[in-house]
């Protein structure tokens, strides 16, 4: 990797070598909402080479509050094609790779094969289906996985933690989540969780909500209540995401 002085204050903590390594990786990050569009950012501005942005979903009014892809600007855009010009306005050198299709167990092999090699996975998805099917494929394919749990209905950053699935509390998705990967032979999964308990919103529905960042299918949306966020609760647990990421791929 060149000495670019866009990474220069970044070189100084990683390492040549270090920066070398996060140039030359291939990282997937699956759902580009509040968490997952900021942990792409963070991703860019860390040097990293290759990033693969898969999201079904376009902009939305109420993602304002929270999403880095989200201005009224953008509104009705592709989240995946307003994240590539984002990361194309960091580091125009940077590879960005796109698809819009909603994930599912039969359509995420042949997805990730046509984007080559890929280093590590940051799983920012909300429908379990989807969280289970990245699992199970990571591990088959020996792909370091990387999960983000609940954020929504929460109000306290701070307490987010990394660890494994089976070492969480509290969380009722990491409860969902450990029965369901135990079933399918899943013995450790790297998860970002919060210890604190969701709240219950104070309002009722709001018209005109997209149900999550994630992308949910719409029968799934129709189903289940909108929960609530701020805007700074799924920005931290994307920023501490793309920490792990880019620690592990450098070597720190």
């Amino acid at each position: 990797m060149e000495e670019r002085e866009e990474f220069g204050r970044s070189r100084l903590l990683l390492g040549a070598d270090g920066m070398e390594r996060l140039w030359e990786s291939t990282v997937a990050v699956f759902g580009i909402g509040g968490v997952g569009s900021h942990c792409a950012q963070a991703l860019a501005r860390s040097g990293v080479g290759h990033l693969i942005l898969i999201d079904s979903d376009e902009v939305a009014a109420s993602n304002i509050n929270r999403q880095c892809v989200a201005y009224h600007s953008t509104l009705g855009r592709k989240k995946t094609h307003v994240m590539r010009d984002l990361i194309r306005d960091i580091c125009p050198q940077i590879r960005v790779d796109t698809s819009e299709v909603f994930v599912l167990e039969e359509n995420l092999e042949p997805l990730l094969a046509g984007f080559g090699r890929v280093d590590y996975i940051v799983d920012a998805i909300d429908t379990v289906s989807a969280k289970l099917a990245l699992a199970v494929f990571a591990k088959r394919e020996g792909i370091p996985l990387i999960s983000s749990m609940g954020t929504g209905n929460k109000l306290y950053p701070e307490l987010f933690e990394l660890a494994d699935i089976y070492e969480t509390s509290v969380c009722p998705l990491c409860r969902v989540m450990r029965r369901e990967l135990k079933k399918r032979g899943i013995e450790a999964l790297r998860v970002l969780y919060s210890r604190e308990t969701p709240l219950r919103p104070r309002e009722g529905r709001t018209p005109g909500l997209q149900e999550a960042d994630g992308g949910p299918a719409p029968e799934a949306a129709a189903c289940r209540p909108v929960p609530g966020s701020v805007s700074f609760v799924p920005p931290a647990a994307g920023l501490i995401l793309a920490g792990a990421v880019v620690r592990d791929l450098a070597g720190i």
